[in-house]
């Protein structure tokens, strides 16, 4: 997985890191089913959940809004990094996720944009999941806010 975080007047941050995809159950099965990406290294990160209540398909996925327990199908994303010895993290509140594959490996682009929690500073994020195998197991996708 490698992103890029722009933060509009501060700085742009790189990440890479190693991915895992995992096909998920929820609560409800009208919003609980779909895939979850996680890229992570030391801190900083990208999630990425792929919400269906039918299998996850190829084309452009809108970014649901954090909280969002309508929408049958979108995606949530979100980004934590530190800075210092300080974490930063913004759920997208825009954008599109394009999945370019969907089968026993996922690959896709997600493009949004976001406030960051600590600064309040809008930022920009492009994250790009190269053919990430989809694990055998299961996880949970329940969300809580």
């Amino acid at each position: 997985m490698h992103a890029v975080l722009t933060r509009q007047g501060k700085d742009t941050l790189r990440i890479d890191a190693p991915v895992r995809a995992q096909r998920c159950t929820g609560l409800h099965a009208q919003i609980g089913g779909g895939l979850l990406l996680q890229g992570v290294n030391d801190g900083n990160g990208v999630v990425v959940w792929l919400r269906a209540p039918t299998p996850v398909s190829v084309g452009a996925w809108p970014v649901l809004q954090r909280g969002d327990t309508l929408s049958p199908r979108g995606a949530m994303v979100g980004v934590r990094f530190l800075i210092g010895d300080v974490a930063h993290g913004a759920p997208l509140d825009s954008g599109t996720v394009w999945v370019t594959r969907a089968d026993s490996a996922v690959a896709l682009v997600a493009r949004g944009t976001g406030t960051e929690t600590v600064s309040s500073t809008h930022m920009n994020v492009e994250a790009t999941f190269d053919a990430v195998p989809v694990g055998a197991d299961t996880v949970s996708c329940r969300f809580q806010l």
